[in-house]
């Protein structure tokens, strides 16, 4: 039913995880795919060679997306390849593993997750906007920790939260250039960044105190994803798309 043919989508983060969980599934649906990564060059390589399989156009593009000029290179460099951009997923994001109380939390820590999280985020949709067309779809990856805190990781809490008030914002100034902007929350998605935690019994702990007793994979995000890029969601605006097993239940 969800058909993309003709457009393209542009996904930051995308050589592994839910980025390239994104890629995949957007390529599978008919659009041509662009995905910047910071590192992982031999993944990158491999996704990059998956999706061209398909019949699909896919470029990528390294570099720090928590810098301006990266993310206005990502753009760019996309619009040399095609003829616009119909949609924008920016994925990129950090998760610190290891938890520290606030009053342990050094300088260092907080500037570097605000800068890959909320920095590039900004980063990211300033550079989307421009482009973006009327119909055009911005979707942030945000996280359940932005809606109800996270002890041990308040650097990473906030960084989402803001999010969650920035894509609002966005929403609102884009609505009259019929341009949607949205986020997903996810809980705990079973990726390489949350190793550490799911380790020992870690993993049964967690699904414990998940109403699905499930931990998401990245796919389960993925798709949520694709909905909100569709026009099926064509109304929806300003959301914040809940993908967590019932975990975080949100009016």
């Amino acid at each position: 039913m969800i058909n993309l043919e003709g457009k393209t989508v542009l996904v930051t983060g995308g050589s592994r995880g839910i980025g390239a969980a994104c890629v995949r599934l957007f390529a599978r649906a008919g659009a041509n795919v662009g995905f910047a990564y910071r590192s992982r060059q031999a993944e990158a390589d491999a996704l990059k060679y998956d999706i061209a399989a398909m019949g699909r156009g896919v470029f990528s593009f390294q570099g720090d997306l928590s810098t301006r000029e990266a993310n206005d290179e990502f753009v760019s460099a996309a619009l040399c390849v095609f003829p616009s951009v119909d949609i924008f997923v920016g994925n990129s994001g950090y998760w610190p593993p290891n938890p520290e109380p606030v009053e342990g939390l050094a300088d260092d820590r907080w500037r570097s997750t605000m800068a890959t999280n909320l920095d590039g985020m900004f980063y990211a949709a300033r550079a989307a906007a421009r482009v973006l067309p009327s119909g055009g779809r911005l979707i942030f990856v945000a996280s359940t920790a932005g809606q109800r805190g996270e002890a041990g990781h308040a650097d990473y809490a906030a960084s989402k939260g803001a999010m969650i008030s920035f894509v609002k914002s966005m929403a609102v100034e884009l609505g009259a250039r019929d341009i949607t902007v949205n986020c997903v929350a996810p809980g705990w998605v079973d990726t390489e960044a949350v190793a550490l935690p799911m380790s020992g019994g870690g993993r049964t702990r967690i699904e414990s105190a998940i109403p699905l007793r499930r931990i998401a994979s990245a796919d389960d995000i993925a798709g949520p994803i694709l909905f909100l890029a569709s026009s099926l969601a064509r109304h929806v605006t300003g959301e914040v798309l809940n993908v967590n097993g019932g975990s975080v239940l949100c009016g």
